[in-house]
């Protein structure tokens, strides 16, 4: 198997770390597998790939679609970002958890994130690329968020550990109204 597959503690996220093969011209991996996904538990089908670009102190999030959830698979193709995920399932004994991942360039590390979760993340480098596919199209009347510092929600962004100061995030006016959960 090219992939290593670890699950946090809230259930349906996976962390995937693909096998490199590397020499004096660069690397190889394969960045996904359905068939070894699917062993591991992640069976989605995905309909649509997105690609965004953001400067360092971008914060993002945190988003989901109401009745059309989606279903991702994060990764970062050039600089790092910490990636958030809060459990918006209901019934879930871990509604309203939140998960952070480090995902980088240099780390290769993915995320899965079935449906049900609000999405978010934190850009620790400028040119930060992160790419993921998509279970369901966006549907822009469906969007909806949560504020990224609802106090409920509690989420640590570790901005000191980054060398962030809170004055310095940027983030959008939609993302700054967000409700609390």
């Amino acid at each position: 198997m090219n992939f290593r597959f670890t699950y946090p503690p809230i259930e349906g996220l996976v962390v995937i770390e693909p096998r490199v093969f590397g020499d004096e011209r660069g690397y190889f991996m394969e960045s996904f597998r359905e068939s070894d996904y699917a062993e591991a538990g992640i069976t989605a089908h995905f309909v649509q790939e997105n690609e965004s670009m953001s400067a360092r102190g971008v914060l993002r999030g945190m988003h989901f679609q109401r009745t059309e959830p989606q279903a991702k698979l994060v990764r970062v193709v050039s600089g790092a970002l910490l990636d958030v995920v809060v459990d918006l399932r209901e019934g879930s004994a871990t509604y309203g958890k939140w998960h952070a991942e480090l995902l980088t360039a240099e780390n290769r590390r993915q995320m899965f994130i079935p449906e049900g979760f609000a999405h978010g993340f934190l850009a620790l480098e400028d040119s930060t690329r992160l790419s993921y596919k998509c279970s369901r199209y966006y549907a822009p009347h469906d969007e909806a968020g949560i504020a990224w510092n609802d106090p409920t929600v509690a989420i640590d962004w570790q901005l000191e550990r980054w060398g962030i100061e809170l004055s310095q995030l940027i983030i959008s006016e939609k993302d700054s109204q967000w409700p609390n959960l």
